[in-house]
């Protein structure tokens, strides 16, 4: 049932700050906590050539968590020159609030990362 309000979403993107680009093909998974508790998978996504996911799933309107998980494990093997990635994935678990936009970049290199709240 509708309440009116305007849907929460969530949207993300990726980038590799050590080469200074995108990072495309990165696949991202998006996970949900309702009122009722307990995460509940929701589908995913893979980063386009401009490091975006233009296709995550709406979470429902009870929503009040999110987990982004990027498996970055390949993308990082597969650079020239680097081997097993250090970071294999990275979760990034947030609150959300109804009726809201949440833009939440992944800046992503080697050996460190960092997640903020973007407009």
């Amino acid at each position: 049932m509708s309440t009116g309000r305007p849907a929460t979403s969530v949207s993300t993107h990726v980038l590799d700050t050590a080469l200074g680009r995108p990072a495309g093909g990165v696949a991202v998974e998006l996970s949900a906590v309702g009122a009722q508790g307990g995460w509940t998978a929701l589908g995913g996504s893979v980063t386009d050539a401009d490091g975006r996911c233009k296709d995550l799933p709406a979470p429902p309107e009870d929503t009040t968590r999110i987990r982004l998980r990027f498996e970055v494990g390949p993308y990082l093997s597969g650079r020239a020159g680097e081997g097993t990635a250090f970071f294999p994935e990275v979760t990034v678990d947030f609150t959300v609030a109804p009726g809201e936009h949440h833009h939440v970049p992944l800046l992503l290199s080697p050996y460190g990362y960092s997640v903020y709240r973007g407009s």
